[in-house]
């Protein structure tokens, strides 16, 4: 009975799918040039890479772009060993291409993809709102990955090893080990691309995690963190790119203590904030969201979330941005209760003792 029921779900999501990349397809004729854009990081680079393999032959061309500067060593890895051609956004003529597809991403998330009108968005972030031609968004998702290989396996298309082992690893790191909210999909698709992918390649490109130059962070990090209650603080000042802020939260969340890691840096006149959480009845995305939506683009996942302030902004809060203790202190008001009160349950009475207690981050 129970496998029976199983067996129907497994067969009506087959069914969904193929309606759905049956639908995908109908958005492109063989004419069309087309451009994928990305923030890149291991989920939108591997889900790039899954459309571009679904146009092969369908299409006049593919270009891969990348919204953001890419400089984390991980990312890096997997561009050179997983031969990935990238365009920077920037040098993109965008009268050359008919139709743009947007993957592991929305048009309002950040102010170069607000500008933006894909025919095509394929994401498992939060719903933003966003209806084109073709929009397939599933939030419980863990990976965008997990949908392109879903696409992929509807076209019966059996993913080359390159693709494979990107596709792997952005399931992994997206679930961070399947740690984070995850469905029987993911576990599905990771399963599937397991037997195919590079295990040492995959290896590789997980362990290039760091950099020399981002040492001095660390340092920086270490001496001026604030901890309240399990959660940290710590205000990087200005960084050479948004990417070193995420490095160190996720640094601070491999401590058994810390459940919350907020850390923030400023870079190209903005202000960075990265949320991190472990998971348990929290909610990253709500906390950015309310508490520094009003000022920028913010949103996440519940472990896991991102705030941009840009500093020129009319809507830029009255902080020195110039004093690290300043903006820490601000950053600590506009999450604290916020994390205790709404994404833990905590009761606001009971949010402001603790509040109040000593001094280190909430996320």
């Amino acid at each position: 009975m129970i496998r029976s029921r199983h067996e129907r779900r497994v067969n009506e999501m087959k069914a969904s799918t193929k309606e759905k990349l049956r639908d995908f397809y109908q958005q492109f004729i063989a004419s069309d040039q087309v451009l994928v854009v990305i923030s890149a990081d291991p989920d939108a680079i591997a889900s790039a890479m899954a459309v571009s393999r679904l146009l092969a032959g369908r299409t006049a061309g593919v270009t891969l772009s990348n919204v953001n500067q890419v400089s984390r060593p991980d990312n890096l890895a997997m561009i050179r060993l997983l031969k990935v051609s990238l365009v920077p956004f920037s040098d993109v003529q965008l009268e050359r291409f008919s139709k743009m597809v947007v993957v592991d991403s929305q048009p309002s998330h950040g102010e170069t993809m607000a500008g933006l009108r894909p025919h095509v968005v394929i994401d498992h972030h939060p719903d933003s709102g966003y209806r084109g031609p073709f929009t397939d968004i599933r939030p419980n998702y863990g990976a965008t990955a997990t949908i392109m290989t879903e696409y992929l396996r509807a076209a019966r298309i059996t993913p080359a090893q390159n693709l494979a082992t990107a596709l792997y690893h952005a399931i992994k790191t997206d679930t961070d080990d399947f740690k984070r909210q995850t469905l029987a999909e993911d576990l599905q698709a990771f399963q599937y691309l397991f037997r195919r992918a590079n295990m040492q390649l995959a290896r590789r490109i997980a362990q290039a995690d760091l950099r020399l130059d981002y040492l001095k962070y660390f340092k920086t990090a270490l001496q001026y963190m604030r901890l309240r209650k399990g959660r940290v603080f710590v205000h990087l000042g200005a960084v050479a790119n948004p990417d070193v802020c995420v490095v160190i939260a996720d640094f601070f969340m491999r401590i058994h203590t810390v459940s919350w890691s907020i850390v923030s840096g400023i870079c190209d006149k903005k202000l960075v904030i990265i949320l991190r959480n472990d998971g348990a009845r929290k909610n990253a995305g709500r906390v950015a969201k309310q508490g520094f939506g009003g000022f920028g683009s913010a949103g996440g996942h519940k472990s896991m979330a991102r705030a941009e302030i840009s500093l020129t902004d009319a809507r830029e809060p009255a902080v020195d941005f110039k004093d690290a203790q300043k903006v820490v202190n601000w950053i600590i008001t506009r999450t604290e209760k916020r994390t205790l009160r709404k994404a833990v349950g905590t009761k606001p009475e009971a949010a402001a003792k603790l509040s109040s207690g000593e001094s280190k981050p909430n996320g």
